[in-house]
């Protein structure tokens, strides 16, 4: 079976956009056993309330749900385990010293193959306030009639 080559989208965390404001993004590859990679490539991710922690030096994704995959046996892995992400070591340090003196989070943006490895995309991010949130949406609501207006403007 020939490599696959180039990035393709795996899962998206669409609730972290809404609830974070997002300073920086890394890339990391994540440990999988095999039965959760084919679960992966059918797209049974959830991301939703999921984030990260650092511990004794290495970075873990907790509350990421890969469903077990259907064809399995006994080698399926509990869906909610941390899974073990993989940054180089400097990274993870500065990450840390960042999520602990400033308050930001580290969360798990999206997952995506790249050629044929499963990685994630983190986010170095702020919470919002609930006015916050509500700023957000409006802008986005008057641009949606802005953008319809002119559509219609142009018929």
């Amino acid at each position: 079976m020939p490599k696959q080559k180039g990035n393709r989208q795996i899962v998206s965390n669409r609730k972290a956009y809404h609830d974070y404001y997002i300073l920086e993004r890394f890339e990391a590859g994540i440990e999988l056993f095999g039965t959760e990679v084919k679960s992966v490539r059918g797209g049974k991710v959830n991301l939703k309330d999921s984030f990260c922690t650092v511990k004794d030096g290495e970075l873990f994704a907790r509350g990421i749900h890969i469903s077990p995959y259907e064809h399995g046996n006994i080698f399926n892995r509990d869906p909610m385990r941390p899974k073990r992400l993989l940054m180089h070591r400097r990274e993870i340090t500065k990450l840390r010293a960042r999520v602990q003196q400033e308050g930001l989070t580290l969360i798990p943006l999206s997952l995506y193959f790249k050629d044929s490895l499963v990685k994630a995309e983190l986010g170095l991010a702020k919470g919002k306030k609930l006015y916050d949130k509500r700023d957000t949406e409006a802008a986005k609501s008057a641009s949606r009639e802005m953008s319809r207006a002119l559509k219609n403007q142009r018929e």
